[in-house]
Order: structure tokens, then C-alpha cells, then sequence
């Protein structure tokens, strides 16, 4: 491992819990994860921050028990955003070159893309990401990437994706509460994409399913391009309350009942299978058939495909994904669940493990699709949502590398150094008696 190679660090705050990830790229060009951690969270619904002071603590848990495993100081994250406060929509934009006989270039790619960032949205929201999907020149259209021909006038149409103002402060707020400082936001399922997809998938068509604690996360890709965002409202906690509701048990055997022994279908769980829970005082144990638990899960998650399902057809892209679907979040650990998603709407379905991108790594919660989003953001310091732009960041370092004037400040403003004491190495005492990781991915958190 290069050990001069910049360090980042990432915030997955969810509803069920807040998840920090710190890690570097090796000489391999492959992340090494060097502290991973998560703590429960009760200041989230649905992704929203309702209450500031709990999220923060939240934050400082897992932050602090990541900076402990790493020895690292961490001050600046990468934060993904997850809920039903956010939108997107499509938008066109174009810019008038004065001299069409010189060669398009970076710059002016940038400042079309620059200029979308003033697209008028709903009053009260902000403008999160500005994604090119394709450019026209003069009268030529359909093209990825237009830097090096030659024409009058640049064309593009946008994915904008954007949030409601509210939402966005109260995430930075309980942030900042803990101690640190935003560097970027990020969709959840496009920093989830970076962590499970092959670039081969989005060029084929395929659409991200991040079935978390609140929402479902949806993300489609084609040619390359993303294509299509949502948010469907359920996630891994309507589950929870429907099986809570349905079997009279308390919430924690609910959750523990999902997590270990759910079923997505219900023919697949063995009839003869029971499962005995402790009753309440004075109370014998209360014996609980597998199967009518899978019952239960199966009518949920059937409501959460549906959804998911229609959202594919609106993206227009559903009689495109030779890739299929691929399913992460907490939701994906559901036994079956692919089999489920594959009954309900025909494609292709595979569960999105972080393991392409990794190095090898002692931390075994890197391996579940729970990390997915966590390992996405960190990698999104090290590329971009858009390969294009990655591409344009290499063409500058060539250039002023001709010119010998290399840029040595790095992309991110992320300043991640060994931790020599301060806010966190308070909050690591505090807390690293009781901070524990459940690593064999039963306490799911979705």
C-alpha cells in the first residue's frame, strides 16, 4: 500500500443506524479499508434527521470507534443522502461557442455542466448532482463525449438530482454537532453503484435496488449513463412492524426474527421449521412456524417489488437491463429475496456483495451488502458518479504535467491524518467500552 496515498472517510447515516468508513486506494488500485464501525441510530425516519442531538451522537459512536481502528483523525466525510425528500428530473442545457472551428475541451464542457447547477427547481430544495446522460454538437446528437470535435453549439441533457433545503441542513447540522465537516453529498444508490457494479453492467443495463431501514433506493444505468433515480418509502422497518404486529412479539424479536430466519418466500421456509421466543413474565415460550413468518415478509416485500417494479417501467429502460437487477442494503440479506424480485418482474436478479473493488481486508463487515453504500462513498472521493468527468481530471493532470506546472493538491479537501489526540480521541474513550460490530451480518440493520 502506497502509504502516501490521500485518506477519506465516509457517513451512511440510515435509519436504523450510522455506518463510517475509512480507506485509501492500494498501488493495486484497489480500496483498502482500514476502520470500519457502525451505532444504532434513533434520530432517523425514512432518512430524514428529526432529531438533531441523537443523530449526532450517532455519528460521534461510529466515527469515533472508525478512528480507533484506523488511527486515523477524522475531520471531513463524504455523507450519503437516502430519503423521500429527494427528487430528480431531466433537464437539456446549451451553450454557444464563439469560435465553432476550434476544438470543443474540458472547459467548456464544464462550464455547460456548471451552468446546470442554476436550474430552477421547487422552491425551498437545493440541487445535490448534475449528471451529463449524453451532448449534442451542432447538429449531431447522441454523443458521450464531445471534448475534441468541433462545432458552434454544445448540447446535453441532465439527470438533477435535488433535495429539499430542510432535509440537507438538518443532515449537515447533526453533522457538524459531532464534530465534522461535509466535503460531498452523494445519492446513496449511485455511491452504492460504485462498490457493487461492474462497468460492464451499466453499459448492459442494469438497475441498483438499496433496500435499507426506511426507503428503497433505486438507481438505473444504461450505456453507461445513469438514467433513472427513486425512492420508494418502505424499507427493512415496515417489515419489522408487520411481523411485530402479526405475531404479537416485541419489537427486538421481531428484528431478530427477520434478520435470522426470514424468508422473502414463503414456499421456500420449511413448514416443519418452528421457532421457539422467551414469553413475557410468567408466560411459557411462544413457539412461531417459520413459514407463517415468510407469511408475513413475503406480503411486505411483494408490496416493495411492486413498487420498485413500476419505477423501472417509468425509467422507460425495463426491456433494457441485460444486466438485470442487482439488490444491497440490509433488505438484500433476506433469504430468497432475489428469487422474489425475479418471479415479480422477469429480470435477472443477483445479490451486490462490495468485494470487486476491495483489497483484502480483516474487517468482515466489508463483505456484506450492508457496506455497500459506506465503501461506495469512499470510493466516490477516488472517481466520479460520471466516468467523463474522471476521464477530464486525467487529461488535466497530462496537461500540466506537459507544462510543468503539476497540480499537487489532491481533488478532495479531505485532510485525514494519524490522529494525534483532540475532539475524537476524547469520544474514543467514551465510547469504545461499549461500541461493539455485529460481524457475522445477523443484526442487519435494514
Amino acid at each position: 500500500m502506497q502509504d502516501d496515498s490521500p485518506i477519506y472517510a465516509s457517513l451512511d447515516i440510515g435509519s436504523t443506524k450510522v455506518s463510517c468508513v475509512v480507506g485509501r486506494m492500494n498501488e493495486y488500485d484497489r480500496l483498502e479499508v482500514l476502520g470500519i464501525a457502525s451505532a444504532p441510530c434513533e434520530g432517523v425516519i425514512k432518512g430524514l434527521v428529526f432529531n438533531i442531538e441523537k443523530t449526532a451522537e450517532a455519528i460521534e459512536q461510529a466515527v469515533a470507534k472508525a478512528s480507533d481502528l484506523s488511527d486515523i483523525n477524522i475531520r471531513v466525510v463524504n455523507v450519503g443522502l437516502a430519503g423521500s425528500f429527494l427528487r430528480s428530473c431531466h433537464q437539456s442545457g446549451s451553450l454557444t461557442r464563439a469560435h465553432a472551428e476550434e476544438e470543443i475541451t474540458v472547459e467548456d464542457v464544464r462550464r455547460l455542466n456548471t451552468d446546470m447547477h442554476r436550474t430552477v427547481v421547487p422552491h425551498g430544495n437545493k440541487i445535490i448532482h448534475v449528471i451529463p446522460k449524453d451532448y449534442g454538437v451542432d447538429y449531431e446528437t447522441g454523443i458521450k463525449d464531445p471534448v475534441g470535435m468541433t462545432g458552434a453549439r454544445l448540447e446535453a441533457n441532465f439527470h438533477i438530482v435535488y433535495s429539499h433545503e430542510n432535509a440537507v441542513n438538518s443532515i449537515t447540522k447533526a453533522v457538524r454537532k459531532a464534530g465534522l465537516e461535509i466535503e460531498k453529498l452523494h445519492l446513496a444508490p449511485l455511491a452504492s453503484s460504485l462498490a457493487i457494479l461492474t462497468k460492464e453492467e451499466k453499459e448492459a443495463g442494469v438497475a441498483v435496488v438499496d433496500i435499507g431501514g426506511g426507503t428503497t433506493d433505486i438507481a438505473v444505468f444504461y450505456d453507461g449513463l445513469l438514467r433513472h433515480t427513486a425512492v420508494v418509502p418502505f424499507g427493512g422497518n415496515m417489515i419489522t412492524q408487520d411481523i411485530r404486529q402479526g405475531l404479537q412479539v416485541l419489537a427486538v424479536q421481531a428484528e431478530q426474527l427477520k434478520t435470522r430466519f426470514g424468508f422473502a418466500l414463503a414456499e421456500e421456509a420449511n413448514p416443519a421449521h418452528v421457532v421457539a421466543i422467551p414469553g413475557l413474565k410468567g408466560r411459557p415460550p411462544k413457539e412461531i412456524s417459520v413459514r407463517t413468518l415468510a407469511h408475513i415478509i413475503e406480503a411486505r416485500m411483494q408490496e416493495v417489488v411492486g413498487l420498485v417494479h413500476e419505477q423501472l417501467i417509468l425509467s422507460g429502460f425495463e426491456d433494457k437491463l441485460a444486466a438485470g437487477i442487482v439488490i444491497t442494503g440490509g433488505g438484500a440479506l433476506l433469504q430468497k429475496v432475489d428469487s422474489l424480485f425475479e418471479f415479480m418482474t422477469g429480470q435477472s436478479c443477483r445479490i451486490g456483495y462490495p468485494n470487486e473493488y476491495l483489497a483484502k481486508t480483516r474487517f468482515e463487515q466489508t463483505k456484506s451488502p450492508i457496506s455497500a453504500t459506506g465503501l461506495g462513498l469512499v470510493l466516490s472521493s477516488l472517481t466520479d458518479l460520471d466516468d467523463r468527468e474522471t476521464r477530464y481530471r486525467k487529461l488535466d493532470a497530462k496537461r500540466e504535467q506537459r507544462s510543468g506546472t503539476a497540480n499537487l493538491q489532491r481533488i478532495s479537501t479531505e485532510e485525514a491524518k494519524p490522529r494525534g489526540g483532540g475532539l475524537l480521541q476524547g469520544l474514543i474513550s467514551r465510547t469504545k467500552n461499549f461500541l461493539s460490530e455485529d460481524v457475522d451480518g445477523r443484526n442487519s440493520g435494514f
